[in-house]
This record gives structure tokens, C-alpha cells and sequence, in this order.
């Protein structure tokens, strides 16, 4: 069997079938049917979707850019630990190796789906493949026109001969509209210049991909009376009348973590502060849940499980560590917001006696990610493998996001707290099963991770700006607003305080320094619309409570959902 390399055409392959979006899962009739499609909400980025003991599952296949060199690939595909040239490669290993997926599913691939006709070549294969692009002549519609325009039709139109009003464009670089950031590569007639973006969500570069213009340049159409398909693209083209070429480019924004701090303001001194600041963005329309939700609903539920199942543990630490840092005030800061505070970050704002509200919001926030990693496990109400399976996801996010790798302390103090909660690690006969089935990552929660915690929460584990993005800000949060007790022996006790205030001090210390080391991990980083929402304190607190339980005091709600947590603790395994 030909095994094609990473230049030869993805659309070729059978089983792909490009962005099929929700009509994947009705064609798996079978446990083993699989097939590859193109992502709706990550670039088109390649997605694997097999239906396995009767349900089906989605798996992100993550993309690593190299720098072009002679002789290799430009890039690598994975979706566990080994890395394949091509995605044809991988799908090749897998399918003949009949090794699973994922070790925590153990689904296994044994039939292609195979699509019923050719698929038009995309800019989603064009991405992927970082194939040569194939230049086509683009009509420019005229603005009376309200029908879309295929993509098959794209070139000069039929009653207009060769050269008239036709600019030549590359059909691969249309992209389509949405959630995707938008890149065309045009002539300077027809606006804007840039470069399709390269490389996967969650993947660091050593260069930054270039970011989108301000201009959108393509939309669906609205048209009710017919369905919109992928290839049905509409061109906006701004108006040049009047405008030199170097007036119609314009210069591509940055994203907000990626925006460049002012010297001035990094440097600057404290000042009398104006009110109180919290950075947990405001409650806005969601794209997960209606305006009015009920606790747990199943169907948010099925959603996040797929979504989670969607994304490598490394890309959902960047995720977290994108959302802590803006919860936290080390990224994003607006200028009116440190004039308000009168310090450049929250880390420094955190120690001061007016950062009152925002250690407020940083406790309920690890606290409602402790109590929603422990419903991952604890909502797993069928057999014991998925509840060990469930464990098993949330010790590789902690190994993601421990020091060396993301370096999101808060995010793995609240993963932590999750597997450490007295619901949780009373469940022998699922602790049992992982340590069977699944021993490295057992090994690695035991060894490495439950010690590092350990220390972190005494002061005396890695705080260094390097291989710590994010500092451990739980301790000094509880000690300043008197959540805790430092137990122990009078002298034990009062070394920890010390370490403790130390570590404060340090934190603010540092903290233009932790900005530049977060910056930097989520440099060329592009998250997930849907599941950064998933990870905020606001979209959270409504998905355990419910809309109306969100506004409950803080200690009512924790206590009923602690008792929920027992409830459902002592369902899957009754005391002897």
C-alpha cells in the first residue's frame, strides 16, 4: 500500500471528507467506521471521527510546523506520542498497526468511510498540505449581485473574454468565514495582503504566524431559501477608488495577549489607586448555553466531553493558561485599568489591601475548577474503564500545565485539587483501574505531581519566571483574606508564613517578568472560541448552578454542590 508524503494532495485519500461538520457521526454505522474531516472551529485542522462501543468520538490530530529544510517535512502529525511525516502516514500506522487511538478510549479503526465523489480542493488541504498554490483567475462581483458565487466558478466569467476586468488570485488562499481568522492573498487592487497562518492551535513556534487583517474579506451569504455550503463564498471587496496600494494595506492586530507592554508602563511606580479592579471579563451571550440554563444539563455536558476529547492535554493547557492569565491580571491589562489600580498587574495587585475583589474572584475561580474537574470524573456514570479514563485526562492536563511545560500553577493547583478532593480519591476501585490499566500516568500522579503541590502549597516549590508562567497565587489569596490556617508546630508553622509572604513579595516582584514568559508561551497560540468560553469562572458558575443558583452567596453554593459530589461519590462506589 502507498503511503503518500506530506507534499502529495490529502483531498486524494479516500477517507477524506472535508468539513463535514454534523453529518460525520450519521455516516459511523459500526464500531471501527472512521474517517478524516476538516475542522469547523479550528482552522480546518485535521480531526479524526470514528464511532467506537456504540458512540462516536472525535480526535484532534495535532500539527507541529518545521522550518523548511531539504529533505524533511514541513510538518509533523500526532496524535498521541509518535509523530508521522504526512497525515496519510499516520492514517496508514493506525489503521494497519490496529493500535487505538487514544489510550483512554482504545478505540480502534478497522473500516474507512469513504466519501461518495471527488472533494473540491480547499483551503483547509491547502493549509494542511502546504502545497504550492493554484493561481485561477477571480472575477470581481459586482455589488447588485446577491447570489453567491461558487468557487468552481470563480474565474473569468463566460461571456467576458480572457483579460477583461479579471485579476488572477489563488484559489487555495480563500478561506472560508466564521470563526476562522480570515487571510487573503490578493492584489492591491482588491485590499489587503497577508499570509495563511500556519501551524495548529496549541503548537508554539519559533515564529510568530502572521496575524489577520482588521478587513474581513469573505462572508456566507444570508440567503434562507438555500442551504450555505462550504464552497459558497461571497468576496467583499473594499472600495480602492481614490487609494494608493500602500493606503489599502493595512497593518494586521495582534492579539491582545500577543500586544507588546509599554516600557513607560511596565517601569512605572505605584500610584494612589482609584477603585477596585477584577479582570474576569463580564457575563456575555454564549455560545454553549441559552440565556436561561438549568444545572448540568446533559446536552452542555455531551458538548464539553467532546470538545475536551477534541484537544490534546497540551493545547488545553494553553487554553487554561490563556484564561488564568487574563483572570489574574497578567495579560490583557488595559491602561484605564492600571490607572485605576495604580499598579501595572494584577500579581502586584493581589498583595495590596485593595485587590480585595480581585483574591476574591481568584478563590472562586480555583474553587469552581477543582469542583468541575472532579464532575468529569464523578459525572462518569458507566463502566469503570471511562471513570479511569476520566482520571487518566486529568493527570496529563496536570503534567501540561506543571513547570517546564505550560507553567500555569493556578490551573494545575485547581486540577490538583480535583484528583485530591475526598470525592474523588475515595474511589478505590477507579484509582485501582488506573493503576492497572493505565500505570504511567498513575505513577506520574504519585511521584511527580502530589509532591509538587505539596511543596507549592508550603512555598517551596519552582516560582522562577522561565519554566513558571503563571506563579501559585492560592496560598497568599487564602492567607490575606483568612481562609487558612497555617496548621502544624508553632516553628513549622510561622517558616511557611514567611515562605509564604516571600513568595508574594517575589511574585510582584517579578511580575513584568512572568508577563514576558506567559507572552511568549502562547506566542502564534489560537485558541478555541468554544472551549476558552468553557474555561472562564462565568461560564462555569452558570454550568454548575444554573443561571439562576449563579447569584447564590459563594459559601451556600459550594456547600450544596460538595454535598451533590458526595451524592453521586457514593453511587458509583457504595461504602462496605
Amino acid at each position: 500500500m502507498h503511503v503518500p508524503q506530506d507534499g502529495e494532495d490529502l483531498a486524494g485519500q479516500p477517507w477524506y471528507h472535508g468539513p463535514l461538520r454534523q453529518k460525520a457521526e450519521t455516516l459511523l454505522q459500526q464500531d471501527g467506521d472512521f474517517l478524516v474531516r476538516a475542522s469547523g472551529s479550528r482552522g480546518g485542522h485535521p480531526v479524526i471521527s470514528c464511532r467506537w462501543q456504540g458512540s462516536a468520538l472525535h480526535f484532534e490530530v495535532f500539527r507541529v510546523a518545521l522550518r523548511p529544510r531539504p529533505g524533511r517535512p514541513t510538518a509533523l502529525f500526532q496524535l498521541e506520542d509518535e509523530q508521522f511525516p504526512s497525515m496519510p502516514a499516520l492514517v496508514h500506522s493506525y489503521l494497519t498497526g490496529r493500535r487505538p487511538l487514544s489510550q483512554a478510549t482504545g478505540a480502534v479503526v478497522s473500516r474507512p468511510v469513504t466519501r461518495p465523489g471527488p472533494l473540491r480542493r480547499s483551503f483547509s488541504e491547502d493549509t494542511l498540505m502546504d502545497g504550492p498554490a493554484r493561481t485561477e483567475p477571480l472575477r470581481v462581483r459586482k455589488w447588485s449581485s446577491s447570489q453567491p458565487a461558487d468557487l468552481a466558478h470563480m474565474g473569468r466569467s463566460r461571456e467576458d473574454p480572457p483579460g477583461m476586468g479579471a485579476s488572477t488570485m489563488p484559489v487555495s488562499a480563500l478561506p472560508r468565514s466564521g470563526s476562522e481568522p480570515v487571510l487573503l492573498k490578493a492584489p492591491a487592487s482588491l485590499g489587503t495582503i497577508a499570509n495563511s497562518l500556519r501551524g495548529s492551535d496549541g503548537q508554539l513556534q519559533a515564529k510568530a504566524p502572521t496575524k489577520p487583517p482588521r478587513t474581513p474579506s469573505l462572508e456566507l451569504p444570508d440567503v434562507p431559501e438555500r442551504p450555505s455550503t462550504y464552497c459558497e463564498l461571497v468576496p467583499r471587496v473594499p472600495s480602492v477608488q481614490g487609494t494608493s496600494p500602500s493606503q489599502s494595506c493595512q497593518e494586521p492586530e495582534a492579539p491582545w495577549w500577543e500586544a507588546e507592554e509599554d516600557e513607560e508602563e511596565e517601569n512605572r511606580c505605584f500610584t494612589r489607586p482609584q477603585a477596585e479592579i477584577a479582570f474576569c471579563p463580564a457575563d456575555a451571550p454564549s455560545c454553549l448555553l441559552g440565556p436561561q440554563n438549568r444545572p448540568l444539563e446533559p446536552q452542555v455536558l455531551r458538548t464539553l466531553r467532546g470538545l475536551f476529547l477534541e484537544h490534546h492535554p497540551g493545547s488545553t493547557a494553553l487554553h487554561l493558561l490563556l484564561v488564568d492569565c487574563q483572570a489574574t491580571g497578567l495579560l490583557g491589562v488595559t491602561k484605564d485599568q492600571r490607572g485605576n489600580m495604580g499598579v501595572s498587574s494584577g500579581l502586584e495587585l493581589l498583595t495590596l489591601p485593595h485587590g480585595h475583589r480581585l483574591r476574591l474572584e481568584l478563590l472562586e475561580r480555583h474553587e469552581t475548577l477543582a469542583l468541575a474537574g472532579a464532575l468529569a470524573v464523578l459525572g462518569c456514570s458507566g463502566p469503570l474503564e471511562e471513570r479511569a479514563a476520566a482520571l487518566r485526562g486529568l493527570v496529563e492536563l496536570a503534567l501540561a500545565l506543571r513547570p517546564g511545560a505550560a507553567g500555569d500553577l493556578p490551573g494545575l493547583a485547581a486540577v490538583m485539587g480535583a484528583l485530591l478532593m475526598p470525592q474523588v480519591s475515595r474511589l478505590e476501585h477507579t484509582w485501582r483501574h488506573l493503576r492497572r490499566s493505565h500505570t504511567e500516568a498513575a505513577l506520574a500522579f504519585e511521584q511527580e505531581l502530589k509532591p509538587l503541590m505539596r511543596a507549592l502549597d508550603e512555598g517551596a516549590g519552582p516560582c522562577d519566571p522561565g519554566e513558571v508562567a503563571l506563579p501559585h497565587v492560592a496560598p497568599v489569596v487564602r492567607l490575606l483574606e483568612g481562609g487558612e490556617e497555617v496548621a502544624g508546630p508553632l516553628e513549622e508553622s510561622g517558616e511557611r508564613l514567611l515562605r509564604t509572604l516571600h513568595g508574594a513579595r517575589q511574585m510582584a516582584r517579578l511580575a513584568p517578568k512572568f508577563r514576558k514568559v506567559a507572552a511568549q508561551r502562547l506566542r502564534g497560540f489560537r485558541p478555541n472560541p468554544e472551549l476558552s468560553e468553557a474555561l472562564t469562572t462565568g461560564f462555569l458558575r452558570r454550568l454548575l448552578w444554573g443561571s439562576r443558583g449563579a447569584g447564590a452567596p459563594r459559601a451556600e453554593r459550594f456547600e450544596k454542590f460538595q454535598r451533590v459530589l458526595g451524592v453521586l461519590s457514593l453511587r458509583l462506589e457504595p461504602d462496605r
